[in-house]
């Protein structure tokens, strides 16, 4: 199926120049996009051998390379990991639509979405059964899977969220999909890296100490994409900084409470030190004001360069005219 797209000549104003023909995909790709996107997001935990973390309530002691066969680490320790996996296969998705928006048929963005949503529940429904079968019989089992698979929903919810502000939002909106899967890519880069640090493979924690900035300059480059000459995009812009202040916080907040076994047997004593750790990791100068200040500068960055090619484009678009 062939679209028709008129566009106008930008060098003689008023006038429209023939209309662009693209090839409509067909409905299958379009699952099969999102299908792709979705193994994408998994992609660094399926090839890193998928072995479920050891647990610590697992009822047979069992050797790290005898753990079964996991599509998502569940572990108190891996809860930025697991956002990370499933919330980039979702942006990654988004980002696809956004691009191959000409080209979607009716109800190619839809089946897309289902693509996604069919790979991501099936992970966590697989990797939920077989922790619960080797899990010990008690309630704190019931409790600590209870807890994963919520994080699962969730993570699978705010990544459709970001997922449909990327594909169908004006910038604006897409900008703020853009700043969550940018925060999800941060925590994706450290699953795939993770063996080797576990190996103290020494050019890997190198590379880590890299991981603050890779947020920050993400959502610079989106914020100079999506512009701030209207008040949409300035809230949209100011909404994305105060994401990339307070959500490494919130994850250092959930991931340090969760990975304390001291606690883990008093939950209102977790909650309480972990709001500590959110409120101490939110207010440190050194840790709040740089991914805003790299931002701010990337986006910065961003902008003279959109300038300097919108002035040359002028230019030349002048002197073809004339």
């Amino acid at each position: 199926m062939l679209n028709e797209h008129p566009v106008s000549d930008t060098r003689r104003p008023g006038v429209v120049a023939p209309a662009v023909v693209t090839e409509t995909l067909p409905l299958w790709a379009c699952g099969l996009l999102g299908v792709a996107a979705a193994l994408v997001g998994l992609l660094p935990w399926l090839a890193t051998g998928m072995r479920l973390p050891i647990q610590n309530l697992w009822a047979v002691e069992t050797s790290p390379e005898a753990m079964p066969f996991v599509l998502l680490p569940f572990s108190q320790y891996s809860l930025s990991h697991v956002f990370g996996l499933i919330v980039t296969g979702s942006a990654a998705a988004g980002i696809v639509a956004r691009a191959a928006r000409p080209r979607l048929p009716r109800g190619g963005f839809a089946l897309q979405f289902a693509g996604v949503l069919v790979v991501q529940i099936a992970a966590t429904v697989q990797t939920a059964v077989v922790v619960r079968s080797g899990l010990q019989e008690r309630p704190e089992s019931t409790l600590y899977l209870a807890v994963l698979v919520t994080l699962c929903i969730l993570s699978i919810l705010v990544g459709a969220g970001a997922l449909a502000l990327i594909a169908r939002a004006p910038r604006a909106g897409a900008l703020i999909g853009l700043t969550i899967g940018a925060i999800a890519v941060s925590e994706w880069i450290g699953v795939t890296l993770r063996p080797l640090t576990m190996m103290s493979v020494e050019w890997a924690y190198n590379v880590v100490g890299l991981f603050q900035w890779v947020t920050p300059v993400l959502v610079g480059i989106a914020i100079a994409w999506a512009g701030i000459n209207t008040i949409g995009k300035i809230v949209g812009a100011l909404a994305s900084l105060v994401l990339i202040w307070v959500a490494p916080a919130l994850m250092t907040g959930v991931g340090s409470a969760a990975g304390s076994y001291v606690l883990a047997h008093d939950p209102p004593a977790m909650i309480e030190y972990g709001l500590q750790v959110f409120q101490m990791a939110l207010f440190i100068p050194e840790l709040a004001l740089r991914p805003i200040i790299a931002a701010v500068v990337v986006a910065t960055i961003g902008f003279v360069v959109r300038w300097v090619l919108g002035r040359r484009q002028r230019s030349e678009e002048q002197h073809t005219g004339g």
